[in-house]
Formats: C-alpha cells, structure tokens, sequence
C-alpha cells in the first residue's frame, strides 16, 4: 500500500489551498441561494394558485431527475452559444444552486404540510394576508422540522461541488488533478483533498446538530 507523501502537500500547498479557498465559496453560495429558492419553490407547490403550483412541480420533478453534471454543462455551454460565455467557477456553482433547490424544495413542502391547517386559518382570521401568515406563523414551524433533511442536503452540496472539476471551476478536485498529473503521484494527492473536504462538512455536521438540537428545546 502506498504511503502519504506529506511532501506533495508542502510543495503544493498553494494550489491545495486555492482549491480550498474555492470550493468553501462556491459551498457558502451554493448553500445560501439553493435554501432561498428551494423554499420559494416549495411555497410555488402548496400556494392556492395552480399556476404556481404547476411551476413548482415542474421545476422539481425536471431537476431531480436529470444528473448534476448535465445541469452544469447547461449553464456552462449554453450562455457562450447566445454570446455571454461563463466561468466554469459560475457554471458550476448556479448548476448546484438549481439542484440542491429541487431537493430542499421537496423537503420544506413536506415540512410545511405536517403544520396543522388550522395555524394558517386562525392566521388568516386574525388579518394576515397568505403571504405573511406563511412568512411570520407556518414556514418558522415548517423548517424546524425540516433541518434534518435540509442539513443533509447541505452536506451533499459540499461534497457535489467536486462536479466544478469537470468544468474547470478551480475547486479542490480540480486542482488535485493538476497536482496528480504534475507529480505523478495519485493516492496522497486524493487523501489530502479527502482531508479538506472534512475541514468543511465536519464543522457543518456539527453546526446543523447544534441548530436542531437548540430550534428542539425552543
């Protein structure tokens, strides 16, 4: 069995630590905008107008069942066709933000329908327009019963921001490439980048147990 070569992350801990920087990005982004849309889509699907809720089912239904990678090249061909051509880096990380939304989309829908009917009743009764009774009473009990599967789903962004590579979005598994093909040495290489992954889904795991464990008690 081949052993670490730590030298390989001395020499090129540069481009180990670009990568890094990269993909800590393109996971914060990722994260932030897939929640903000998933959500949207999820109140698009349980809304009283069938417009929006034939939307919603179908932007769901179409990005779940069609491979992340395909969706990135989507983003990343098809804007230079039309002349406005994008950084694998932005491919990369609007593809992730799309396909992490179908899921989490899919996960605060389930959550908003285990709130009882009768909280968005006595909102409405009480004066609130639809919009604001599922902003201030039904999505703040929807989504502490969702962050188990949405913090899953966090977690799996992290580790499907690896898909940059294919497009050069300059992530971790991008620059482990190079750093294999320059070196010619394959099994350190991979360990190390293994390793960076933890440093950002080990404090995330942590954080999301703390969140659901604190959102619990309260």
């Amino acid at each position: 069995m081949d052993k670490l070569k730590f030298e390989i992350l001395f020499k090129y801990g540069d481009m180990y630590l670009e990568g890094f920087w990269n993909t800590l990005q393109v996971s914060l982004i990722a994260l932030a905008g897939s929640f903000i849309l998933g959500t949207l889509i999820a109140i698009m699907r349980i809304a009283p107008l069938r417009p929006l809720n034939w939307l919603g089912t179908a932007f769901v239904e179409f990005i779940r069942n069609i491979p992340l990678i395909l969706i990135v090249f989507f983003f990343f061909l098809g804007p230079s066709v039309l002349g406005v051509p994008l950084s694998g880096f932005t491919a990369g990380t609007l593809g992730l933000t799309i396909y992490t939304a179908a899921f989490i989309a899919e996960a605060v829908r389930a959550g908003i329908q285990t709130v009882p009917k009768g909280q968005t009743e006595a909102a409405r009764a009480s004066g609130l327009t639809y919009n604001q009774a599922m902003r201030f009473v039904v999505l703040p009990q929807a989504l502490k019963i969702v962050i188990p599967p949405i913090g899953n789903q966090f977690l799996n962004l992290v580790k499907n921001s690896s898909v940059l590579s294919v497009v050069a979005g300059l992530d971790l598994m991008y620059y482990a490439d190079l750093i294999s093909t320059k070196s010619f040495v394959t099994f350190s290489v991979y360990i190390f980048v293994a390793m960076f992954y933890l440093v950002i889904t080990i404090p995330l795991s942590i954080g999301l147990s703390y969140l659901e464990k604190r959102m619990a008690r309260a």
